[in-house]
């Protein structure tokens, strides 16, 4: 599945938020409507089956409840993608990598066979279907949800290469898959980003510390055996550390027209000045293989930023293909990151100066994110709006998914007679979105807190004053986070929220369609009238 991620550490972005986003794109040739949703702990299955691999799970009991945007049509399987549970942990699953064959040699992938006449059928491992699903509403941390996908990667294998975030309000984690078992994670420094683009990235990575104190890395634990046993570390010694992207990925061709370009194009926004990016003495390329996994932007990364770079099609350079720069050749030489394919973006924000009760945001778009736009929603509530959740295969303007394909498809062939309408309508949705977060943040501190929760944050605060120098204005344990979530009173008024925000998008959705319509009917080649003469 063609992903492209960005993470932001705390300390670099607008406001102290560890932030963790990705768009979902679809196979080529395939479109896949989603939906958003709260999985209650009634509905999670406590024995779970792969459509795909036809592996069958034991879940543990007492899941928490979580958010996931699966698709619309379950032929393939849930597809959770991205979501945040009571414990607000969240988490963004999958981004599909790229390995090596000396990889794959060493550790195959675990991949279903079919029943053929007496023999009977294989399961495989687990994928990008499952990830969500049997991991997120079991974690209370972000290092949790590392330490449990590992574990079941390490059981039952996979089929696939992928590379999956985790963050809490004080941690964000990557892991990407190794081969069928193997894996590891690196949490991501505070004062940096992560640009993942379809390629496994992790450029260098401590096996002492991941197989020791595991401060900022993790990983299988025969990692080391299974490196050495098959010369995997291309490392100089003495010279050069150990980097992942050399031993467990790739660097074809292919990588340099679709991978590569993507992270060039993401940190060129986002550190313009540090290097030359343009040119024939570039310091990094739009084709160059040691991009940085991880950078400190230039200052602090907006949730409008990560929109930018997750819907970039390379404006401003020769390679936009709506861009009036370059030639036909250069326009459609790379694979955009706002791509005609794209099913959902989602945006995942844990607010450490808020309470723990509303302190998590889950920004959504749908469709082509050139096109559409990125809103807010709080996922600790009962419901969802039926604008969002009650997506269907059924094209109709009435939800917002196929709202933003119809206009996605209106607007590309019409790029520069549209591209205003988009703008007004991306800043008037995101200026509405940031000020009912405000309104209902404000909202939520009239409550107050209930005794338990009095008690519960005077405790932590003791607990953790040597340790609160990020200023979390609640800190708690696990389980008192979850329990101040479930806040009934504090529920209500989010999804009231919500409801707003989905009421309010709905109408401007509708607004530039209209408008989009109009334009590319007045545009329409059998037009003709008298007043031509």
């Amino acid at each position: 599945m063609a992903c492209t991620t960005i993470l932001v550490g705390k300390d670099a972005s607008y406001d102290g938020s560890t932030i963790i986003a990705r768009n979902e794109d679809s196979a080529n040739g395939e479109f896949n409507p989603k939906r958003f949703i709260v999985v209650k702990p009634e509905e999670q299955p406590r024995e779970y089956k792969s459509v795909i691999s036809h592996l069958t799970i034991n879940l543990p009991d007492n899941p928490l409840q979580y958010t996931a945007v699966p698709n619309a049509d379950l032929k393939e399987g849930i597809w959770g993608e991205a979501g945040v549970n009571e414990a607000n942990v969240a988490m963004s699953a999958t981004e599909t990598l790229t390995t090596n064959e000396r990889v794959l040699g060493a550790d195959p992938f675990v991949e279903y066979v079919p029943a053929k006449g007496d023999e009977p059928e294989v399961p495989g491992g687990i994928g990008e279907e499952d990830f969500l699903t049997i991991v997120l509403p079991y974690v209370k941390t972000a290092r949790e949800g590392v330490e449990r996908l590992g574990a079941l990667l390490e059981e039952y294998g996979t089929y696939e290469m992928n590379g999956v975030a985790f963050s809490d309000v004080d941690e964000i984690w990557w892991l990407e898959t190794v081969g069928g078992h193997h894996w590891i994670a690196k949490r991501v420094p505070d004062e940096a980003y992560v640009t993942m683009p379809n390629q496994l990235g992790i450029d260098e990575f401590d096996l002492n510390d991941a197989l020791g104190d595991q401060e900022d890395h993790m990983c299988s634990a025969d990692l080391a055996e299974f490196i050495e046993a098959n010369h995997l570390d291309l490392s100089v010694e003495n010279t050069t550390p150990f980097n992942p992207r050399d031993a467990f990925g790739s660097h074809s061709d292919s990588d340099h027209v679709y991978n590569t370009p993507r992270a060039w194009s993401m940190q060129r926004f986002l550190n313009p000045y540090d290097e030359v990016w343009d040119g024939p003495d570039a310091d990094h390329k739009p084709e160059s293989n040691d991009i940085p996994w991880a950078r400190q932007p230039e200052r602090k990364v907006t949730i409008e930023d990560i929109k930018y770079v997750l819907s970039s099609h390379y404006q401003g350079t020769p390679f936009d293909p709506y861009g009036q720069l370059g030639d036909e050749r250069t326009r459609h030489m790379y694979r955009p990151i706002g791509i005609n394919r794209q099913s959902q973006l989602a945006v995942l924000q844990i607010r450490p100066y808020r309470p723990q009760a509303s302190r998590a945001v889950q920004w959504m778009a749908y469709g082509s994110n050139p096109f559409n736009t990125l809103v807010p929603f709080f996922p600790n509530v009962d419901t969802t709006p039926a604008y969002l959740e009650d997506t269907t295969t059924r094209v109709t303007s009435e939800n917002f998914y196929w709202a933003n394909r119809i206009i996605a498809a209106l607007c590309d062939g019409a790029f520069r007679s549209t591209a205003n309408a988009v703008e007004r309508y991306q800043e008037k949705t995101g200026a509405m979105g940031h000020r009912l977060v405000a309104a209902t943040d404000e909202q939520v501190a009239r409550l107050g807190l209930t005794a338990a929760e009095e008690a519960a944050q005077s405790a932590a605060e003791e607990e953790f004053e040597a340790d609160n120098v990020d200023g979390d204005v609640q800190p708690m344990t696990p389980d008192e986070i979850i329990e101040a979530t479930r806040n009934t009173e504090v529920r209500g008024i989010l999804a009231a929220a919500n409801q707003t925000m989905a009421d309010q998008l709905k109408e401007e959705t509708e607004k530039l369609l209209d408008s989009v319509l109009y334009t590319r009917s007045m545009e329409m080649k059998n037009g003709f009238h008298m007043s031509d003469f």
